[in-house]
């Protein structure tokens, strides 16, 4: 479907066959990523992976991604990282459940989202950021503006749209401020007074290759989702559970070792992935040539999005897709991994999500955790289908309501 949004032509790819025409047949020609005047601003003109045109500098940068920030070494490298967070959260948990005598409601969407961030800023820089609150608030109003429709996005080459639009300059504001305090974390580890673990961060990884002259130039709201639809289903959630208690049993805090064992538990994530995908879009990418995709012809210049949240969806490719089946994976072969172009919450292709491994090695870790210290049900003796489903659509999903749970102790974690 060929829609303009303002002045920019606008093909929606809403099926499995399509997507294919434009993730791999064609895959060269909208390997480019469509760049607006405000995503502009926060990528210093498309200066980093995920929104750096197709060239030179996404080739080192995705060399980069592939051989040293997101290889198999690296990642469990950073394995202690992950486990003490998943660790910390469960303590966090323990501890409103001790003052609430056997049992508490917690805010548990805000527990993940903290530790979700906590773990990647510490992965990324080898500590804590200290002015960690005021980093994740400019984010969020990052992800806000960079995921709604402003007037210099839709005549961007208008300096009147540009002249009048509030959200350019609030843009603008943002950026500022999350640039100074990145450079401030930058600052600090080059000159070696930080407490970093080392080269292991992946900080360390980027000021080596800078020094030795290699380089010249975020899972929060899937885990929400996954415990979400656990607690909806609490069928599922029992399954889930005892599969969790009899593997680990015994063990004061859970470890990555046996992880992978947790087959029912990677049902549970594949499906929510499924039906709560990162983003109801990929991200946007843009035509670099004419070509011509399924019969009708293409322009150079056009943008492209590829709605994966209605793919997954599709009856053509799933029976019953709004129900939360997890055992529809049992028998069925379908990847994540973008080969399957009925199922690419991570995209495919040339620019498909390079940190998927690291993404999901976190998510398992803490639904686990979760699952084995506590029994989880909704306050107030709510009923599964009184969950607020509501999603704030932009570059990314997130819930509209905060998530808060009844959470009871059920295998005591070390202190």
């Amino acid at each position: 479907m060929l829609l303009r949004f303002g002045a920019v032509p606008t093909l929606v790819v809403s099926s499995a066959e399509a997507a294919r025409e434009v993730l791999k047949t064609h895959d060269a020609c909208f390997a480019s990523r469509h760049m607006t005047p405000t995503l502009a601003v926060f990528t210093r003109g498309g200066r980093d992976i995920l929104f750096s045109p197709y060239g030179d500098l996404w080739r080192q940068l995705r060399r980069i991604c592939v051989l040293e920030l997101f290889s198999a070494r690296r990642v469990q490298s950073l394995r202690h990282v992950r486990e003490d967070e998943a660790a910390r959260l469960v303590r966090a948990v323990a501890e409103e459940c001790a003052m609430g005598r056997g049992g508490a409601v917690v805010p548990i969407g805000d527990m993940m989202s903290r530790m979700v961030n906590d773990s990647v800023v510490r992965s990324a820089i080898g500590g804590r950021c200290a002015r960690r609150d005021e980093f994740l608030r400019e984010l969020e109003v990052s992800v806000r503006l960079t995921g709604g429709f402003n007037l210099a996005d839709l005549y961007p080459s208008s300096s009147l749209a540009r002249w009048l639009s509030g959200a350019l300059r609030e843009t603008e504001q943002c950026n500022r401020s999350v640039r100074a305090i990145m450079d401030d974390i930058i600052r600090e580890r080059a000159a070696g007074k930080d407490d970093g673990d080392g080269e292991d961060d992946l900080l360390g990884v980027l000021l080596r290759l800078q020094k030795n002259g290699g380089v010249q130039c975020p899972l929060t709201t899937d885990m929400i989702a996954t415990v979400i639809m656990l607690v909806r289903n609490p069928q599922v959630m029992d399954k889930a559970q005892s599969e969790v208690r009899k593997l680990f049993e015994g063990q004061d805090n859970l470890t990555e070792d046996n992880i992978s064992r947790l087959s029912y538990l990677h049902l549970v994530i594949r499906e929510t992935l499924r039906l709560h995908a990162p983003a109801p879009f990929l991200l946007p990418r843009e035509c670099r040539e004419q070509c011509n995709v399924m019969g009708y012809d293409i322009t150079e210049g056009t943008r492209v999005l590829v709605n994966a949240w209605a793919i997954a969806r599709d009856t053509r490719y799933w029976e019953d897709p709004e129900i939360f089946k997890p055992e529809r994976f049992n028998a069925n072969l379908v990847d994540f991994k973008g080969n399957d172009f009925e199922y690419i919450p991570f995209g495919s292709g040339r620019r498909v999500c390079p940190g998927i491994t690291l993404g999901l090695t976190s998510m398992e870790l803490v639904l686990a955790s979760l699952l084995y210290h506590f029994d989880w049900e909704l306050p107030g003796g709510k009923r599964c289908e009184e969950i607020d489903m509501s999603e704030a659509f932009g570059i990314t999903v997130r819930r509209k309501s905060k998530l808060v749970l009844h959470a009871t102790p059920r295998v005591p974690c070390l202190h």
